[in-house]
């Protein structure tokens, strides 16, 4: 059975030559990716003196029991071996060679060929000219790496001409070998290989290889002719498993065909590097080493071409993009026969649903992925079923759905915390919880939840919100623990159960009397603010009124002693029908005045929209144009108290106007700053007054009664 899903395959893959790239011995993994990396990037190289060009598939890990199904799809048998090694003296390198050849063993009956890369080695052993194994004095030293791996690449290429050429041509007489895929060697046994029956599947089985060599090869339009023989063969033999691999194959074919830029994602990934292939080149007409005129894989994606009937003939072969999926969905239905065969089934839904993506068909899509969902393979470890709910996240998102995608990352997220994992990954957990706020329609910004109605399914959030603060604690962070409950109670306030306030504000508390809420943002790891939350509904403030001075301390202004009229008339005439927005409401003057060194009042109506008490800490004014000394007040809200008044003082201490911007609280220990504009219900008779200078007091006392 073939255990390892690649949930990144695409369809385009079956053209690729797979290179697997391993370190031998100790290796840096810096050192070892840098390198992997400048590997992995000669990842097309054009053939000599011809227009095709190959593609190569890089892994620095490939699962042996997967290369056992070369035979039955050639993408996955591993045909080349780079090996990299650390080795600074001569007495290290019989050994370090020995362990190459080991490695080499163990793909070994599918590699075509192999290199290995010395880093550290000078000297007479370095000097000596060898083709499979190439000396650096250091990784910084190695600016032959690409042009080595292109000649490498070109050594595969001989050895699959030669396959393919070999197998191509019909040898009459000769027996054509029967190609199994693992699970099936101990069926055929005893089998009368002198059948009818048995000998086209050989042929059918041998058609279906030889179309994969074409594609690996670049001759696309001679792997569709076989693949559509290959399928007539072997549905009269109801050879089921391998029909499904041919269709596979023609859809493939077709894929590349249509989709030039490939269907894995990155955009215009398939191009060729450095243009030094042009669209002519691609379409020109060439003679092959056996007379028969070879088509190299149009590359234009009009695939107009000179040759005209060559063209046609393609397009016959080639199925339409409905085909395809129709094909796909074929394939798929005689994968699912087999339970042995629950990988190449999974990897056969993907690659239809990336197509189908690029034909935006998302319903179709999204069914193929739901059947996914349920394709039985053996006991997934923690690691790979994190892999494959990631991935479906991220096919799911690929179509549209992202509510969807947004449950699999969910799921994801609390896998790399399953009670099974020795250490669980609380960090990576908490990383994907938060890309999956977008598909829920959550922001971590308060503001987003200020005006309008609620978008989204608030129990999922509120789920969701929990599962964060959860995360946080576990990853040893009050303080987001903090932020994301504090959050959770300003923004749901309205979806929360009597039960649920209760238990959230305890929380809360509990968490605060170690690490108090702030005004600060939180800066994650990765960069990412989450701006603070401000208790604006805890207690909801319906009106802000500033009063005037007691009638003993207002200041009076004194008509001038040269008896001048003061007041200047205005021509313009008091009109009471005035739009007043918000703005123009808070900026309003007003018509009394503040002194310096007096205590002044602002009323505040509010109420407590929670079913106990609430215990208002420290709650004051915030202002801004005078030195002001708020007094703060601490208050005791009765449950659901409705309106309630609420006086809170200060004393300006210089003079100049002063506008009340808002008011802070500290309530379940998390300091807030409340500003009117964040406020949308609020009334106000305004908010901006002139503070004269202090005033001489006259007071009178007198022995008569008051």
């Amino acid at each position: 059975k073939m255990s390892v899903p690649d949930y990144m395959q695409c369809a385009e893959d079956h053209q690729t030559l797979l290179v697997v790239v391993q370190p031998i011995g100790i290796v840096p993994e810096e050192s070892f990716f840098r390198i992997y990396k400048r590997i992995s990037a000669v990842n097309q190289v054009n053939v000599r003196d011809s227009q095709r060009v190959l593609y190569i598939r890089y892994r620095h890990h490939y699962p042996p029991e997967n290369n056992e199904w070369g035979d039955f799809q050639t993408h996955r048998k591993v045909v080349g071996l780079i090996t990299i090694t650390d080795c600074s003296s001569a007495k290290d390198w019989p050994q370090t060679f020995e362990k190459f050849h080991l490695q080499k063993e163990m793909y070994g009956s599918t590699l075509y060929d192999s290199r290995l890369f010395v880093f550290g080695l000078q000297g007479e052993i370095a000097e000596q000219p060898r083709t499979d194994v190439a000396f650096y004095p250091s990784y910084d030293e190695c600016e032959t790496v690409e042009k080595r791996i292109e000649d490498f690449i070109e050594s595969l290429f001989i050895v699959l001409e030669s396959k393919r050429l070999d197998r191509a041509t019909d040898k009459s007489g000769d027996k054509i070998p029967l190609l199994c895929v693992p699970f099936e060697k101990k069926d055929f046994v005893g089998l009368d290989t002198d059948s009818r029956h048995y000998k086209k599947r050989c042929q059918g089985r041998m058609r279906k290889h030889v179309g994969d060599l074409c594609l690996q090869a670049g001759m696309l339009q001679d792997s569709l002719v076989h693949y559509h023989m290959a399928v007539e063969l072997l549905r009269s033999v109801n050879d089921f498993l391998w029909l499904g691999a041919a269709l596979e194959g023609l859809c493939s074919a077709s894929v590349i065909y249509h989709y030039p830029g490939g269907t894995g994602g990155k955009v215009g990934s398939r191009r060729t590097q450095g243009g030094s292939l042009s669209a002519e080149a691609g379409n020109r007409h060439r003679p092959g080493k056996d007379g028969i005129s070879f088509l190299s894989c149009a590359l234009t994606s009009n695939g107009i071409n000179a040759d005209t009937s060559a063209e046609i003939g393609r397009a016959k072969n080639c199925l339409s993009p409905e085909d395809i999926i129709d094909k796909y969905k074929e394939a798929i239905s005689y994968y699912s026969k087999y339970k042995n065969a629950g990988v190449i089934e999974l990897e056969a839904c993907v690659k239809a649903v990336r197509v189908l993506a690029i034909q935006k068909r998302s319903m179709e899509a999204s069914e193929l992925l739901q059947n996914a969902v349920y394709i039985n393979l053996r006991q997934l470890s923690e690691e790979e079923k994190i892999q494959r709910y990631s991935i479906l996240s991220e096919l799911y998102e690929r179509i549209g759905f992202h509510r969807k995608s947004a449950f699999f990352k969910r799921i994801a997220a609390m896998q790399c915390a399953a009670p099974s994992i020795p250490e669980p990954g609380w960090r990576a957990c908490y990383k994907l919880l938060l890309e999956t706020l977008p598909g829920y329609s959550l922001s971590l910004d308060p503001k987003d939840f200020s005006t309008g109605t609620h978008r989204g399914w608030a129990a999922v959030q509120m789920r969701l919100l929990h599962e964060l603060v959860y995360a946080s604690r576990r990853m040893g962070n009050p303080a987001l623990c903090v932020r994301h409950l504090s959050f959770l109670l300003q923004t749901m306030l309205d979806f929360l159960s009597d039960q649920e306030k209760k238990d959230v504000t305890q929380s809360l508390e509990s968490y605060t009397a170690k690490c108090p809420g702030t005004m600060e943002f939180i800066t994650l790891p990765d960069g990412l603010k989450l701006p603070p939350v401000p208790f604006t509904k805890l207690p909801i403030v319906r009106s802000v009124k500033l009063l005037n001075l007691p009638t003993s301390l207002r200041p009076h202004k004194i008509k001038s002693l040269l008896g001048q009229n003061v007041s200047t008339k205005s021509p313009f005439i008091y009109s009471p029908i005035i739009a007043h927005s918000r703005g123009e409401e808070r900026s309003k003057k007003i018509d009394f005045q503040w002194v310096q060194g007096d205590v002044c009042e602002v009323q505040l109506m509010v109420y407590n929209p929670m079913p106990f008490e609430l215990r208002v800490e420290n709650m004051g004014l915030l202002t801004t144009g005078v030195e002001f000394e708020s007094l703060p007040a601490a208050l005791s809200l009765p449950a659901e108290s409705g309106l309630y008044p609420v006086t809170l003082v200060g004393v300006p201490q210089t003079t100049g106007q002063i506008t009340v911007n808002g008011y802070h609280t500290s309530v379940f220990g998390v300091f807030s700053d409340c500003l009117l504009d964040n406020l949308p219900g609020v009334k106000t008779n305004g908010c901006t007054v002139e503070v004269i200078p202090a005033l001489p007091r006259l007071q009178i006392s007198t022995s008569l009664p008051r």
